[in-house]
């Protein structure tokens, strides 16, 4: 009996066969074991064959057709992708962080004693409040140590030295902040309320003290009497300085025992503060590329952060022309890390623990 139908059959298979040859011999693989094969016959890839891989996976990454069903993809995503583009399996790499800009002008001022708490929305500090209202404010700030000598050390030269107390002869050999701004071509002073004589190596002098005048402790200031009696005077040279115009590119200020806060009250500081900062916030210096910083050398507690700061949470106000207004920053941060600000705002390398990487920089108060 003639089969016509069973004739074309025949032929159609071997004209599928003849097409199907010539792909298995250009990949170099099995019918069930490639992906173009799976194309033109329909037969199934065996992934558990033990040939099939490593041998063949990336060759069959780059053969297959793209999935018709691919994992789901945010929706701002897919209407990116084009029809053959892979899924996007995780978010991109967030943006880099702000870098500290540079500065030309840098004053710190150091207050005493207090917890971040009992400053910043304190009744007492209407003045201080108003700045952190208008600047920047770190709210999860801390002090290196305690008491008040090591940190003094710390925010100028990036350790405490083992320093454990408030000695007045344990003096340290060691590069500080000074001394980079004045290699770096830059000046600087540091300005003590109640000192009573430029570079006074005396231990305290009526509210006068030593122990929060860290440069009186760097040997290559106080054994040098000409740079010392430059750089390290009466706060009364102060006003002079910065009506004149002489204002140096580092300006360190420290109030005496009561303006401070150590032995006054709140208010008795934050009046001063009233006295002194609008003197700074008005001069070309500041508003042409100046920063003020405003800390507390320690706080009541020992809290802390960044595995090697452990002297309490303290308020520091970053003010600048450059500060977001109202700006609070949650960011842990440390003594250290206002020392590595300034020396990055000013190119300077890091001293000591200023440049660990646990110490960040100041530098999201920034526009």
């Amino acid at each position: 009996m003639r089969m016509p139908g069973a004739r074309g059959a025949i032929i159609a298979i071997g004209a599928a066969g003849l097409m199907a040859i010539p792909t298995v011999m250009l990949l170099g693989g099995k019918p069930a074991r490639t992906a173009a094969v799976v194309a033109a016959t329909g037969v199934a890839v065996d992934r558990n064959d033990p040939e099939f891989r490593p041998r063949h996976e990336s060759r069959i990454a780059l053969a297959s057709p793209t999935p018709t069903a691919p994992p789901a993809t945010p929706a701002a995503s897919r209407s990116a992708l084009k029809p053959s583009a892979a899924p996007i399996h995780s978010a991109p790499p967030p943006p880099p962080a702000p870098a500290v800009p540079s500065f030309s002008h840098v004053f710190v001022i150091v207050m005493e004693n207090h917890e971040s708490g009992s400053i910043i929305g304190s009744s007492a500090a209407p003045y201080i409040n108003s700045l952190a209202n208008s600047y920047g404010l770190a709210t999860n700030y801390y002090a290196a140590s305690h008491p008040s000598l090591p940190n003094y050390l710390a925010l100028t030269a990036g350790s405490t030295f083992g320093v454990a107390s408030d000695c007045t002869t344990c003096y340290v050999s060691a590069t500080n902040i000074a001394d980079q701004v004045e290699a770096s071509g830059r000046s600087w002073k540091a300005y003590m309320e109640d000192m009573p004589s430029p570079c006074y190596l005396g231990a305290s002098a009526g509210n006068y003290a030593m122990k929060h005048d860290p440069f009186m402790y760097y040997n290559d200031i106080r054994n040098n009497a000409g740079r010392c009696a430059a750089h390290v005077v009466p706060f009364t040279q102060f006003g002079s300085d910065m009506s004149s115009g002489r204002v140096p590119n580092f300006v360190w200020i420290t109030p005496n025992m009561c303006n401070d806060m150590h032995d006054c009250a709140v208010s008795t500081g934050d009046g001063w503060l009233r006295s002194v900062v609008p003197t700074i916030t008005s001069s070309a210096a500041f508003r042409n590329g100046g920063v003020l910083f405003i800390t507390w050398d320690e706080g009541s507690s020992s809290a802390g952060c960044c595995a090697d700061a452990w002297g309490g949470r303290v308020a520091t106000l970053v003010i600048s022309p450059r500060s977001i207004s109202g700006f609070r920053s949650s960011v842990a941060e440390n003594h250290y890390g206002l020392l590595r600000t300034i020396e990055d705002g000013f190119h300077l390398a890091h001293l000591g623990a200023a440049g660990w990487s646990s110490n960040t920089p100041l530098r999201e108060y920034f526009r």
